[in-house]
Parts: structure tokens; sequence; C-alpha cells
């Protein structure tokens, strides 16, 4: 019997799929072939009905362009007709609240309805990088992670058309993210630990737990969420969906080449080894992983989707059930051959097209 309504897989309707995009960069592109394949991959999202598209926050990364999601949102937004567009997420103690509430309102006036703010706590990249977001130029308050769920709640504020009043010796001055908001984009909280979803849960808002990167605890994260849920007037319900890593080929032995340059990325991120520009498949299967490294490899890739289009979808569905969630936002993270065109990613949107039409 799976979790939730205690139903097979298939008795269950498919769920709703999404996408989380980190804006992966390979050897061979630059920052803008690698926006220049968002794009792409964007569209393609769109065209086959996948219902949001979200784009991470990660800073001085050799393999990652996903530095501001707004402004990729933004373009993404710009490029396509109906899928919603967010951050997943935007690391709030990173940036002065109103600064993120004025990015996200305008977004939202620009893209009615199709605006959502996904809202993290950690800092998204090194040591070194975070004290020059937070501090560097004088920035955020040094104790902004203690202050995180305070600065949800003026994010929060700050983007209602009514504002957030502060009370001055002067008198009361009220904080408006936009001058005349008649719609607000929808917030979400995202974590990788329980914190976030109790906090999610005493606010009445959805949130997300990071499966695709943590992959342990989620379940325990979503009872949590559920179990202390206060209803609140946008959301009486509570709402969450499930994030996973997704490489989905016309052949399983495809798809497990494909997957190659990603598993090499993650193991060099969980040994501390120096990060690089994304590998090709083939600079992939070259080097290899370490044998001493290779359990670690195998256990991260057994919680991914990596198969034939049939394989991948009985897996989301599966995953789906087992968390109870009618929603799965996938990472498409299927590597590119050498000579693959520096403005596209092929495999990731060959992914999401095989994924879309098995599901």
């Amino acid at each position: 019997m799976t979790a939730g309504h205690g139903v097979s897989p298939s008795m269950r309707p498919a769920p709703a799929l999404s996408v989380l995009d980190l804006v992966p960069v390979r050897g061979d592109q630059s920052s803008g072939d690698a926006v220049a394949a968002m794009r792409s991959l964007a569209k393609v999202a769109d065209e086959n009905g996948y219902r949001r598209y979200w784009l991470a926050e990660h800073h001085n990364m050799p393999s990652i362009a996903s530095t501001n999601p707004p402004v990729l949102a933004a373009i993404v937004a710009a490029a396509t007709a109906r899928i919603r567009v967010g951050s997943g997420g935007v690391m709030l103690p990173n940036h002065a609240p109103l600064v993120v509430a004025e990015q996200f309102a305008l977004l939202e006036a620009a893209f009615p309805g199709r605006v959502d703010l996904g809202i993290g706590r950690a800092p998204g990249t090194d040591q070194v990088t975070a004290w020059a977001l937070r501090s560097g130029a004088g920035g955020v308050e040094a104790d902004a992670v203690d202050r995180f769920p305070d600065h949800v709640d003026h994010v929060l504020a700050m983007m209602s058309p009514a504002g957030a009043a502060l009370r001055l010796g002067s008198g009361e001055h009220v904080l408006r993210a936009t001058p005349r908001a008649t719609s607000v984009p929808m917030i979400w909280l995202l974590g990788s630990s329980d914190f976030s979803a109790r906090l999610a849960a005493s606010r009445g808002l959805p949130y997300v737990f990071a499966h695709h990167f943590s992959g342990r605890g989620t379940a325990e994260a979503l009872a949590l969420y559920r179990e202390g849920y206060q209803p609140s007037p946008e959301h009486p319900e509570p709402r969450t969906f499930l994030t996973v890593n997704v490489v989905v080929a016309p052949t399983q032995a495809q798809a497990q080449r494909l997957v190659q340059p990603m598993v090499r990325t993650m193991v060099a991120l969980r040994t501390g080894q120096p990060l690089m520009p994304q590998e090709t498949v083939e600079e992939a299967e070259a080097r290899g992983v370490m044998v001493a490294h290779q359990p670690l490899a195998d256990e991260m890739a057994s919680r991914w989707v990596v198969g034939d289009p049939q394989q991948a979808a009985a897996r989301v569905r599966e995953l789906a059930a087992t968390f109870d969630v009618d929603e799965v936002m996938v990472s498409p993270v299927a590597g590119s051959f050498a000579g693959t065109p520096v403005r596209r990613s092929p495999a990731r949107e060959e992914t999401l097209r095989l994924l879309a039409d098995a599901m």
C-alpha cells in the first residue's frame, strides 16, 4: 500500500509536471549560451504542458549560471505563453526583503497570475561568496538567517496591496513593493530540513522539500508540514510537491550515458573536490568515478529518475504516490555530447518531451 490514499500508482491520476532549472554551463558554453539554452528549454516546457518553471539561486559556481532568479524568470516569462515562472528559490538571507518583494511584485505586474516566489534560507554558495553577498558591500543584516521568519513575513506584507506599516516616532510609514498591486505572486517556502516545513505550516504557506538535492528526510519533513499546518485564507489546505533529478532517453542505456556528467559533478560537490564547468558525456565517461567514490555515486543516482520513457513515467508516478503529491518538479540533468550546439541542450529538451508524452 502506498502513502496517501492507499492506491497503486497506476490507479492514481498522473501528477502534473513542472521544471526546476539551475541553468548549467558546459565547458564549451559562455554564460550567454547557457541562458539561450535555458530559454529554449523553457519553450519546450511551455509547449508540452508543464505547470511551472523555476530558477534556482547559486553563486560563484563554474557550472551554474542561475545567480539571479528574478532576472532569469523575466527572460523565461517573456519567452513563454502560459507556464508559471518563478524562483526555486530566492535565498532570502542574501537580500533585503524589500528588494525581493519589489522584484517579484514587478514580475507579477508584468505577468499576472503566472509568478511564483519560492523562498529558501541557505546561502546557495560557499562561505566567502556568502560574505560578499551579505556583508561585503554593507548589505543585509548579520543576523539575517536568524531573522528568516520575520523577513518572510515582511515580504508577504510588502507585496500585498496594503503594504507593510512601519510605526516611527514621526508617525506611520507604509512600505509597498509596487505602487498599485492588483495581484500577488504565489509564495512557497523551500527547504532541506524540518525548519522550513514547520515555518510554512505555521504561516499557512505552500512548502517544497528539496528531494532532488537531499533525497533523505522527505517523508518526515512533509509529515511535519501536513500535521502542523495552520490554514490561511489563501491556502486552506497544505500544498506541496516533489522535486527530483531526471534523465529520460529513448533507451535505458542512453539515459545512463547522459547522466554521467551530473553524477561526476555531484560526487565532486559532496567530496570537496574543485568544481568545473559541466563536462561532456564523453569527458565524463573517460574520467569516470574513483572506486572509493562509487558507492556515493550509486547511492545518489538511485534516488534519481533515469531511464526510458516508460520507466521514467512509472517511477515518477510511484514517487508521487509514495509522497502523496499531485505535482512533480523535475530537474532535467541530462548532459550533452561533444559537438552539441552551444545555445541548446537537446538531451534536456528531449527529457521533458519524452516524459510529458509518456505521462
